[in-house]
């Protein structure tokens, strides 16, 4: 098995090292390097959103709960469905027509504080490592469980094919390597979870009628099949989707606001053609391997269902498929994150942006090498919360309400992001506060809404001024907005030329 698998994990590392660094245009300012130009096709956007999303946490994490936790785990990738939908029709637009590069720049952008922007940055930091981390940790995982060699090898392997794809053409070249692997993802899981179901003889069980074994909640509600935990989960995938910042900064590289809603619509499109492979894994998972982890599940499903070569093989298949969206998902985060710090701390141009994306990567690897190992799906779990009481009610408001105003920014992200990471630390060290610990986001979004409009109604004087004209530029489609409500590109580009 060894030998299958190591072939696999090679094969699409280097695939993604090849294809990130053989992009004809090569990336030489700010604009090319974080937004890829703003010239990506749609539905090829659409695939690397795609690629990005279908991470550790959808391709082994889901499959493994639903086979672990029952039939309510099925309500978790409905979660990202509703997110996408809520991008549609509020942000995905207005957003890509404010002309702004990153979270943090269109708070600067839309709320006239510099400070703000900084502050924000450091939310897109905290989310983006807790993906990295769990990206990371999940690789670590499937080299230890399939090889049996250390998991620090799995670490190293994505963060070293990350790494130089991010560096060879920051988010253009990531954008090429995620849609390919998007395909080769979709290829690998369906055909060998078919391949292990035709084999089998498995036939439809009765599992939804079943009573499952059920564990005690996880972090942040994760794995609890009780409708309090279903509901949380639903909730903080909807809308924290909105915030993230590897999904969002997506919205920038279309041409236009056309663009970036038809990108969204694509995206769709492709996870509904992946949201089979969870409920398939699920399903052979519960019936066919018992006594593992919810996360070790799919990878030694080949193996128990086929013992002897075929398993062997299937595995080495199923293993290029997981790294695939261990390095997909790695490279989209890095880049966004990079992007976002070196604007914000720098802005010196494309050298400042290869040395955050270093930083960045360096950093995830000592978190990574410093806390031992969680279930992906939990990590990820608490970045969409993050992610649904900071950023959400930001975009939201900032798109749509005109009276919003920088202090009620700052003050919604102090309480909602508080919250969240206060009920997580409370839960992880035992304390018992009822159902809040075990599910933040239905509190702390509440809590970031209300702050934010709370403190806006009280400090009108802070409203920046120009805002009509913001608003215009973010729903009037690009042909009639007014040509001088559309500013220069932000500092970090002027910088390069």
């Amino acid at each position: 098995m060894t030998v299958a698998v190591l072939t696999g994990i090679a094969f699409v590392l280097v695939l993604g090292v090849m294809v990130g660094a053989a992009r004809p245009r090569r990336a030489s300012g700010v604009s090319d390097f974080s937004v890829a130009a703003r010239a990506v096709p749609p539905w090829w956007n659409g695939a690397a959103i795609s690629s990005e999303f279908t991470s550790a946490a959808a391709c082994l994490g889901t499959a493994g709960l639903i086979a672990t936790r029952g039939g309510p785990m099925l309500w978790y990738p409905v979660g990202a469905a509703a997110g996408f939908v809520v991008i549609l029709a509020l942000v995905a637009a207005p957003l890509r027509r404010s002309g702004t590069y990153t979270l943090p720049d269109f708070a600067e952008w839309r709320l006239g504080s510099v400070r703000l922007r900084r502050f924000t940055t450091w939310f897109v930091l905290l989310i983006g490592l807790t993906f990295l981390v769990a990206q990371l940790h999940a690789a670590g995982t499937a080299v230890r469980l399939l090889t049996g060699l250390p998991p620090w090898l799995g670490w190293t392997a994505v963060a070293t094919a990350t790494l130089a794809v991010a560096l060879a053409g920051g988010l253009g070249s990531v954008t090429s390597v995620q849609a390919v692997q998007f395909w080769l993802k979709l290829v690998v899981f369906l055909g060998v979870g078919v391949a292990c179901w035709w084999v089998s003889g498995s036939r439809p069980v009765s599992w939804f009628a079943e009573g499952y074994r059920r564990g005690t909640a996880e972090l942040a509600g994760t794995g609890d099949p009780s409708l309090p935990g279903v509901l949380t989960v639903l909730l903080a995938c909807a809308l924290g989707t909105m915030g993230l910042p590897h999904v969002i900064v997506r919205l920038y590289t279309n041409r236009d606001g056309h663009g970036a809603r038809r990108s969204i619509v694509a995206t769709q499109v492709m996870l509904a053609l992946f949201c089979f492979v969870p409920p398939l894994y699920g399903l052979l998972g519960y019936v066919h391997v018992t006594g593992a982890e919810a996360d070790e599940i799919v990878l030694l499903l080949p193996a128990r269902m086929h013992p002897g070569l075929v398993g062997e093989l299937l595995t080495g298949v199923l293993a290029t498929g997981a790294f695939a969206a261990f390095l997909a998902t790695t490279g989209g985060v890095l880049v966004a994150v990079g992007g976002a710090v070196s604007a914000c701390l720098t802005r010196t141009g494309v050298r400042a942006f290869r040395a955050a994306v270093g930083a960045v990567l360096l950093t995830a690897l000592v978190l990574t090498a410093v806390t031992s190992p969680r279930a992906s799906v939990a990590l990820v779990l608490l970045g969409l919360s993050l992610s649904a009481a900071t950023f959400c009610p930001l975009l939201v408001l900032g798109i749509w309400w005109r009276r919003l105003t920088d202090a009620a920014v700052a003050a919604g992200f102090a309480l909602g992001g508080g919250v969240t990471v206060t009920l997580v630390i409370c839960a992880e060290a035992g304390v018992k506060m009822g159902a809040l610990t075990s599910y933040p986001a239905p509190v702390a979004v509440p809590v970031a809404f209300a702050a934010m409009i709370g403190i806006s109604l009280v400090t009108p004087g802070r409203v920046p001024r120009g805002v009509g004209r913001m608003m215009a530029r973010m729903h009037l489609p690009e042909q009639l907005a007014d040509p001088g409500s559309y500013r220069s590109p932000p500092p970090a580009d002027r910088s390069s030329h």
